[in-house]
């Protein structure tokens, strides 16, 4: 158990997995260098412990308890197929509970770096406002949160309807201040084994033999790149509005990248928003090395969404009826996303062929 007086930070996560190839890993730099935490849903109603699935929300009520006994859950805020988020209260402060569902080793250790993110908050505050941690136990994988004041930019992962032009760069703003931060050396790791996924994404059929062929002769010249600190995750829903300015949530992909990581994944969500040649124009403002570091992250941002959008797709297709309401027309809006990252992936591509050519 861990309670957020005790004066901590991040431990290392496990090495990335054995391979033939070198991995290219952003290095930090040196001394100079889906559910919210937010309070955009009230505090009303009750939770319900009596229905067929009541057996896992009542264990993951008491693991909360057993760590922050006075914790006074009030409303199940969200329940996925790995996550259950509590919204309640912590003596009288608002808190949320996050509670991990499916305690597979992949998901323990990704709730187990989130964790140890917030631990490192603690002691080295960012430069935007997260929230404070009240306590967490990495073995039963539960964190509890100070629940922050604000309202999401958008709860969709890829918007139908973008937001206004300030709360975008109320988000690019939060963003960019966070990939300035320098942490401490040793409180963060890489996430990505960038040669790793590259090859894992060809041998699946995503990528051409020339996407990995291009993508690998980027890396060769980047393999010296000094690391960006970046969020992982940098969706426009992890972005919390108040007055009292904007506040980043959900860590669990925070670490050191290539540079341009989280402009990507915000450049990938915005559809074809005009903000997106202001985030192009930030991220290859700073030479060739920074302009091949995005190119790269964003081939492999565009490739995961596409990997993660068919499925989502065939899914639906391998239905025999709308399951709901809306259902058919859900599926309508997933193929037009599809086919949206399709196009983008085909402009990131020629992108990357012509900066390989300059090379």
């Amino acid at each position: 158990m861990y309670s957020a007086s005790s004066s901590v930070s991040a431990p290392p996560r496990p090495a990335f997995p054995a391979g033939g190839e070198t991995a290219v890993r952003p290095r930090p730099a040196g001394p100079l260098r889906r559910g919210v935490a937010g309070g955009s849903h009230p505090l009303s109603g009750r939770l319900d412990l009596t229905g067929p699935q009541s057996s896992q929300l009542r264990t993951a009520v008491a693991a909360v308890q057993r760590i922050c006994p006075e914790f006074a859950p009030a409303q199940l805020l969200r329940r996925g197929g790995r996550t259950a988020l509590l919204i309640g209260t912590s003596g009288r402060s608002p808190a949320v509970a996050k509670c991990l569902l499916d305690h597979s080793p992949a998901w323990a250790e990704r709730f187990r770096h989130e964790i140890a993110a917030y631990r490192t908050f603690v002691r080295h505050r960012p430069p935007v406002r997260v929230p404070r941690l009240i306590a967490a136990d990495p073995d039963s994988c539960v964190l509890v949160m100070e629940r922050m004041p604000g309202r999401v930019v958008s709860p969709q992962r890829h918007p139908s309807h973008m937001p206004s032009r300030a709360d975008l760069r109320a988000a690019l703003t939060a963003y960019s201040r966070i990939n300035s931060w320098r942490p401490p050396v040793g409180t963060f790791d890489a996430p990505i084994d960038y040669p790793a996924r590259i090859s894992r994404y060809h041998e699946l059929g995503l990528l051409t033999d020339r996407d990995m062929g291009d993508l690998q002769k980027l890396l060769h010249g980047l393999s010296h790149a000094q690391g960006q600190f970046c969020h992982g995750d940098a969706l426009l829903s992890n972005v919390l509005l108040s007055p009292a300015g904007p506040s980043l949530v959900d860590w669990e992909h925070a670490g050191w990248y290539l540079p341009g990581y989280d402009l990507a994944v915000l450049w990938t969500v915005l559809g074809e928003d005009p903000m997106r040649r202001q985030i192009s124009q930030q991220a290859t403002s700073q030479g060739p090395a920074a302009r091949d570091a995005f190119l790269v992250n964003l081939m492999l941002v565009l490739t995961r969404e596409i990997r993660t959008y068919e499925t989502a797709v065939q899914r639906t297709m391998r239905a025999p009826a709308p399951a709901a309401p809306g259902a058919a027309e859900a599926g309508e809006e997933q193929r037009l996303l599809l086919r949206r990252l399709h196009d983008d992936c085909g402009l990131a591509r020629r992108a990357v062929r012509a900066a390989v050519g300059t090379r």
